[in-house]
């Protein structure tokens, strides 16, 4: 499993630990991934995601799910997202 945010792309960077002899060797930074379900409403349904922290909050700031997504770029989204946000926009666009 990607350890990637779905829904902003948010991945693994690389980067040195430091000694005080100042010693380098390679790192990993994880991002803060977690697995949350969140509601759609045009849907009427839940959708189980594995979303940074950053991205769980910056939902909630704009509104819930179907703003974040109509609002969010197709290449940062993961594929599920993309197929997310087209059903999103066909319900809304029916609506």
């Amino acid at each position: 499993m990607a350890r990637r945010c779905e829904l902003t792309g948010k991945a693994v960077l690389v980067g040195n630990n430091v000694s005080h002899a100042n010693n380098k060797t390679k790192r990993r930074f994880l991002p803060n991934l977690c697995d949350v379900t969140l509601t759609s409403e045009s849907l009427k349904q839940s959708v189980r995601l594995r979303v940074s922290a950053h991205a769980l909050r910056t939902v909630e700031h704009r509104g819930g799910l179907d703003r974040f997504l109509m609002k969010a770029s197709d290449a940062e989204l993961s594929s599920r997202a993309r197929d997310l946000k087209r059903k999103v926009s066909r319900a809304l666009a029916a609506s």
